[in-house]
């Protein structure tokens, strides 16, 4: 199914010439052993940069890689596609001995000379170090020296290029990083200044997501564009990218971090009750299961056994929680978030909750990263995306242009202000239904020429149409500047008291 502007309804418009940035731009995409058998379909063309994770490192400093794909297999593939290839070191289940392989801060440490073999045996571009975290807990079977993991992680990385320098030539093979969504700590504070990192690492690939989830007390967004003040966790996608450039690390040399999925809990009422509020009660620490792949995973450190809740963007597709990608399935209703700028679903009878990304949500961070002069984004994960409807809206949105792949649906139902109105088996989630949340925002179309793409803006999430009645064009106070927005095809912004819709012009 292909998107049209009908079905994104507010897809974030941009010219190319406005971000020179654009066509140098990265994306790069995770790619999982274990998911060897999803790699049909998959067209690596479209990626810069394919990540095979995860290499494993022992405490040895030995490193192994899952035997059920075959590395030089899958490295000649991506390769004959012209996209680059590194091995991610690490992850969340294999980032125990890290702590003790890099407190070795000499330039003979074995696991230098084991990743720069890896390197060479395997025709690598490059290394992937995803630590989870340095100085931090990550998982159970961590020991992280609070106090000098930070440390040894800069020194390990200049000998690791002093190594790879030595070894391939100057500029050679790339070293890069995950990183979460603060600058890395010591002794539980971030640094204040990773410059010293940013000159012997490639680019970091920026961890913005996995920021709520059944750890906390309260439904919230997977992935927020902006956090909603005093509710859940206080981080997100903007927050993320202030904190590392803050701290030093060249905006050039970020990739923004994009989930191909969502995560979902059981809220403990019926949301549809406060159906604009996405922060509600839930059961903490109780994990239902996700998509049709999720199952009952053994924790290696607690053996505790619990499911991910997981839902892949390509399952929320084919098992029909989406019937298309703005339109919920008959038993689910769904929901926009104008501040984290993200869509969830609900679920009235089983009270499941679902935040997850969608091409809307995903054209606001490209489009974010692009303004702050990022140098790329990143994909978690490429085999999660539905004939490529998520990676297509990246690449449109990097190029300048408006993603065209969606629903044909009929703009009549879909003012915003039938929200309130529509009961829960009868609701169907339009495109407009995205902007339900702006019936309570005041504001006055004077026909002025002040509501101009990029001119400045007081008002935040206020919206205006550039026309009323007239044209499809409306606009959207973001960050301090308007943004020019566009109803779908043959059809107008029309401003109703204190709400916009796009329907249909009048032929009176």
């Amino acid at each position: 199914m292909r998107f049209s502007l009908a079905s994104v309804g507010a897809m974030l418009a941009f010219g190319a010439t406005r971000y020179a940035l654009a066509a140098e731009s990265r994306v790069i995409g995770y790619y999982a052993s274990w998911k060897q058998q999803q790699s049909v379909g998959i067209d690596f063309s479209k990626y810069t940069h394919i990540n095979l994770s995860f290499g494993v490192p022992a405490k040895d400093g030995s490193i192994s890689f899952d035997k059920t794909l075959s590395l030089p297999d899958i490295i000649g593939q991506i390769h004959g596609n012209k996209t680059k290839v590194l091995v991610s070191l690490g992850g969340w289940s294999d980032s125990t001995y890290f702590t003790s392989l890099v407190s070795d801060t000499t330039a003979t440490n074995p696991f230098i000379t084991n990743i720069v073999k890896f390197v060479e045996t395997n025709n690598l571009d490059g290394i992937d170090i995803d630590w989870e975290y340095p100085g931090g807990a990550g998982n159970g079977c961590n020991n992280p020296d609070l106090a000098k993991d930070t440390p040894n992680y800069l020194k390990f990385l200049q000998n690791l290029r002093a190594a790879f320098t030595s070894k391939f030539g100057a500029g050679k093979k790339l070293i890069t990083m995950a990183v979460y969504l603060q600058p890395f700590v010591v002794n539980g504070t971030p640094i204040t200044d990773v410059s010293e990192f940013a000159k012997v690492v490639d680019y970091a690939n920026l961890m913005q997501y996995d920021i709520n989830g059944a750890w906390n007390n309260v439904t919230g967004p997977n992935a927020p564009l902006n956090f909603q003040n005093g509710e859940a966790t206080q981080l997100s996608f903007t927050t993320a990218i202030d904190a590392w450039t803050g701290a030093g690390w060249p905006a050039s040399q970020l990739n923004a971090g994009l989930a191909f999925y969502g995560r979902s809990t059981t809220a403990l009422e019926d949301m549809t009750q406060d159906p604009k509020n996405q922060y509600q009660a839930q059961e903490k620490g109780v994990i239902p299961p996700g998509d049709k792949e999720d199952g009952l995973w053994a924790d290696p450190c607690t053996s505790v056994k619990s499911y991910s809740g997981i839902w892949q963007w390509k399952h929320l597709r084919d098992q029909g929680v989406l019937t298309n990608p703005t339109t919920a399935g008959s038993t689910w209703v769904r929901q926009w978030d104008p501040v984290s700028q993200t869509p969830w679903l609900f679920n009235p009878s089983t009270k499941r909750f679902i935040s997850y990304e969608d091409p809307t949500s995903i054209a606001a961070k490209v489009k974010y990263a692009l303004e702050k002069g990022l140098g790329g984004t990143m994909v978690w994960a490429v085999y999660m995306d539905y004939n490529n409807e998520l990676l297509d809206t990246v690449l449109t949105t990097i190029q300048g242009g408006d993603s065209d792949s969606g629903s044909s649906q009929d703009p009549s139902d879909s003012s915003i202000d039938n929200y309130s109105a529509a009961h829960v088996d009868d609701y169907s989630a339009s495109p407009f239904d995205d902007y339900s949340a702006v019936d309570h925002i005041e504001y006055n179309y004077d026909g002025s020429s002040n509501h101009k793409d990029g001119a400045p803006c007081s008002n935040e999430y206020d919206y205006v149409c550039g026309s009323n009645g007239r044209s499809p064009d409306y606009y959207l106070c973001l960050h301090g500047l308007w943004t020019k927005l566009s109803c779908g095809i043959g059809t107008v912004c029309q401003q109703q008291s204190n709400a916009i819709s796009c329907g249909w012009a009048s032929t009176s």
